[in-house]
């Protein structure tokens, strides 16, 4: 059971029903996390916003596969669902794509070095090693887009804590929860 309050969508205003229904036709669903950010419509508005600004760096595969490597790392079992859902159904990953970016790697050996680099800004807390930045720029990745990386993990942590705390029921279609 989740810790935190779900508005009753009786509560909700105009303008952030809006934006749940918004996110409902984009994922074919709502998912519980947007209507319990709902309870703080600012939240909702900043994640929502990040999401949007975060849809501009890197293909859309590369950002899958660093938000699931981020989710699997942070042991969020609600993104990692999420992120798996969007990558299958949205983003045209494969089940051994999913499962491989999650545990740090892929079939595609530029993005297996983004899996492995946003786990290691995780695990060190973005105190990375020189043959952590080495290595990702070996695998064709320029500073501004090691930037991005670094901005996708971030943004990916944001909802991984949220969902953390709130230990948000998984309610993603075909999550097995």
């Amino acid at each position: 059971m989740s810790r935190l309050s779900t508005p009753e969508l009786t509560d909700i205003d105009a303008k952030t029903q809006g934006t749940l229904d918004a996110i409902a036709k984009q994922f074919g669903f709502a998912p519980g996390m947007f209507t319990t950010l709902a309870a703080n419509p600012a939240v909702l508005e900043i994640v929502m916003g990040l999401q949007g600004s975060i849809a501009k760096l890197l293909d859309a595969k590369t950002r899958h596969t660093i938000a699931l490597a981020t989710s699997h790392s942070n042991d969020c079992d609600y993104c990692s669902a999420l992120h798996g859902y969007i990558s299958a159904n949205l983003g045209g990953m494969s089940t051994e794509e999913i499962e491989l970016a999650r545990t740090g790697g892929s079939t595609d050996p530029k993005r297996a070095a983004v899996a492995r680099f946003s786990q290691q800004v995780i695990e060190t807390r973005g105190q990375v090693g020189d043959e952590d930045i080495a290595a990702v720029r070996e695998a064709g990745y320029t500073d501004p887009e090691i930037q991005a990386i670094v901005t996708v993990v971030v943004v990916t942590l944001l909802t991984n804590y949220l969902n953390n705390v709130n230990d948000t029921v998984v309610d993603i279609p075909g999550a097995g929860a």
